[in-house]
């Protein structure tokens, strides 16, 4: 049994250009895991070796890396970069435990750490804060502790003092044992010394030194009650608070240095160790029966209990397709059979893999607690639930929204279509929220997703990943028809060429349904002038035709066909002759029901610095936004608004102006109303127009 207080499941997350990557590497070699990530790595890292990193996480291979520091295992997770719209990130932060924040000594906190934090905070993670790059032009911990402080609303503990700034930082100074960490020897930097503090420091360290104690022992009133009488508490007990107080989200340790000198990096290792919760001091995950609902019972972690894992990614590699899964109750077994709840199918695990940077070790089991991947799983997607067979449960409900917005690609040569289909197959597993259909009039293949940002990076996944060159056409949205209007009407359909004819007559009524409530059939007749078994095929000729709306050709929602009445003939009757008459009569009805355009709203979540709020106001309105409300934070102001999809192409752009380049937002679908009158006339118009142009 492995002793699960000596394990900590970590991600490092950051702005891109705040060092994530950098800090990943020295924390890698300075846990003897590697030598060198790449082949770019023996102290020269340039820029653009950085940004290419940290646009895919940590290192190409890994999307989990194990290493060991002081007895204690570290399994470190890529979060990834992009936190737009994909699930990716919370699926990542909710198999964490704690996390390390990493921000820019000179750049601070900015736009993308926000967001980064924000998600954090949702999610409920322990974090300690790393101020990265003191070594460059223009640093100031000071001044980047302030910024978290005022921009992200965290209470920041400063652990450390820096020791020289830009070109002179050279060290830190441990405010617990006022003892001086000097980094001094370029050669090697994973040496150091521990010496006295320069003399110029003290009252500053002892300034910094009281903060930080009467702030931990605000976590224990009788340690607190001692302090005030006099009584220095020992550096145990500081401890102790600490780890209490980082864990319940009170405060976030703070400590400085220079990733890419080897600068601080022990320190943050050891504060890992410290004051990160291990995977027994995190609230457990609630988990749902197959319905949705929830149990009342939690995950717990404990290898005894029935298993339960969550595959937070999946990554296709030259060894095939791993599947990264963290397990948070019961154990897992090499040749075990599990159950998916999400498909309801079992598999049976083959190989499983610990990923130590760029090579795997083959295991033979995993147990509450482990972050593992497994090689070869075949129907398993992110966010689906492994269990035992004999106790099912779910994790979290998996609500994958449809796809709002489309966009067409065709690849520049021939030979490069089959490569497209087998990249976007692997896209497809790796991201539920994205969708690929095949247009079948005009043969092009139109990529889904949920907002322009999202397929953005899709499209550049597919071109530097995959190596493919393709057209992208404009965006398009997902518009929906439906009908206002309660219509009776009949339909014959004859034919009669020789020999056996087609007859199929129906009477049948046409009526709006309830909003969400999608297509219904229900059949009233009686007496057998439709017989029994044709009932089928007429709802089947009506269930046909309703992604073809009469409109514009867009998917029909919400609407009811009750057959009332019809006739048939003994021998010219049959199932595809009731059939072809319910598909015609939908064209013949649909017109007279009163047909209506619907489009996608977009429920926008707008954060902007407090100047520029009636900027970003304003052109809410202008796009036919509804403001729903205005909340003021520590970071701005937070605008929730209501916006239709068709007006917000583009808006990425506008908002980073208008507030430069502090704006973030957020955007997912929230439901289909009717379109005005214009807006319905110019998407029909351009629709004809298409038809026309494909029909010439």
């Amino acid at each position: 049994m492995t002793d699960l207080s000596k394990y900590r499941n970590i991600g490092i997350f950051a702005h891109v250009d705040a060092g994530k990557t950098t800090t990943t590497e020295r924390i890698l070699k300075l846990t003897g895991k590697i030598h060198k990530i790449g082949e770019v790595h023996d102290g020269e890292s340039t820029m653009d070796f950085m940004e290419q990193e940290a646009e895919r996480g940590i290192t190409i291979q890994s999307a989990a890396t194990t290493a060991f520091w002081k007895d204690h295992r570290f399994n470190i997770i890529d979060t990834p970069g992009h936190v737009d719209f994909t699930i990716e990130v919370y699926r990542s932060l909710k198999v964490l435990d704690g996390g390390i924040g990493v921000f820019c000594g000179s750049g601070g906190v900015e736009p993308q750490s926000e967001t980064n934090w924000r998600y954090a905070n949702e999610s409920e993670v322990a974090r300690i804060i790393f101020v990265n790059k003191l070594d460059r032009m223009g640093a100031d911990f000071y001044k980047v502790v302030k910024q978290v402080k005022e921009v992200l609303g965290a209470n920041s503990l400063v652990m450390v003092l820096p020791i020289g700034v830009e070109e002179k930082f050279k060290g830190c100074v441990d405010l617990l044992t006022r003892k001086a960490w000097i980094w001094d020897n370029e050669k090697d930097t994973t040496q150091y010394r521990i010496d006295e503090p320069p003399a110029d420091m003290a009252d500053m360290i002892e300034e910094y030194r009281e903060q930080l104690i009467e702030t931990a022992l605000e976590q224990d009133d009788d340690l607190m009650e001692k302090y005030l009488e006099g009584e220095e508490p020992s550096i145990e007990d500081i401890k102790r608070c600490i780890r209490k107080g980082t864990i319940a989200l009170d405060f976030f340790p703070t400590y400085c240095g220079s990733a890419f000198k080897d600068k601080g990096v022990q320190m943050i290792l050891d504060a890992a160790v410290d004051y990160l919760p291990d995977p027994t001091q995190v609230t457990p995950q609630p988990e749902v029966d197959l319905e949705g609902n929830e149990t009342g019972e939690f995950a717990i972690v404990d290898a005894d209990k029935p298993l339960r894992a969550l595959a937070f990614k999946i990554m296709d590699d030259r060894f095939g397709a791993l599947t990264f899964v963290r397990v948070y109750s019961g154990k897992l077994n090499k040749g075990d059979t599990i159950l998916n709840t999400f498909t309801g199918k079992t598999e049976r695990i083959g190989r499983m893999v610990e990923m130590h940077a760029d090579e795997r070790i083959e295991i033979e089991g995993a147990q509450a607690g482990d972050i593992v991947a497994i090689v070869g799983m075949k129907n398993v997607q992110t966010g689906h639930t492994l269990c035992d067979v004999k106790n099912p449960a779910t994790l979290e409900p998996m609500v994958f929204p449809d796809p709002v917005i489309s966009i067409s690609i065709s690849p520049d040569d021939k030979g490069a279509s089959e490569k497209l289909g087998i990249a976007l197959g692997k896209m497809i597993k790796e991201d539920p929220s994205f969708r690929v259909e095949t247009d079948e009039d005009s043969g092009e293949t139109i990529l889904k997703g949920m907002g322009e940002l999202h397929l953005d990076i899709k499209v550049d996944i597919l071109r530097r990943t995959h190596g493919i060159s393709a057209t992208v056409g404009k965006p398009q949205v997902a518009y929906r028809e439906t009908i206002t209007k309660r219509v009776e009407d009949s339909y014959t359909h004859k034919k009669q060429s020789g020999g056996s004819g087609q007859y199929g007559k129906i009477d049948y009524i046409v009526e709006p349904g309830e909003p969400g409530s999608g297509f219904t059939f229900e059949s009233t007749v009686t007496g057998g002038n439709v017989p029994r078994e044709f009932w089928p095929a007429v709802e089947k000729g009506f269930e046909k035709m309703k992604d073809k709306g009469v409109l514009a050709g867009f998917p029909c929602l919400d609407f009811k066909v009750t057959l009332t009445d019809g006739a048939f003939h003994a021998v010219d009757s049959s199932a595809i002759a009731f059939e072809i008459a319910a598909m015609a009569a939908y064209r013949q009805t649909m017109p007279k029901a009163g047909a209506q355009l619907m489009e996608p709203i977009m429920k926008v979540d707008v954060y902007t610095p407090e100047d520029h709020v009636g900027d970003v106001i304003g052109d809410l309105n202008r796009r036919r936004g509804m403001i729903k409300s205005q909340e003021p934070s520590a970071t701005g102001v937070r605008i929730k608004a209501e916006c239709p999809l068709s007006e917000m192409f583009g808006y990425i752009g506008t908002l980073r102006t208008m507030t430069s380049g502090r704006g973030q937002f957020s955007m997912e679908f929230l439901h289909y109303v009717p379109c005005p009158k214009n807006v319905s006339d110019a998407v029909i118009k351009e629709n004809q127009d298409r038809e026309a142009a494909k029909n010439k």
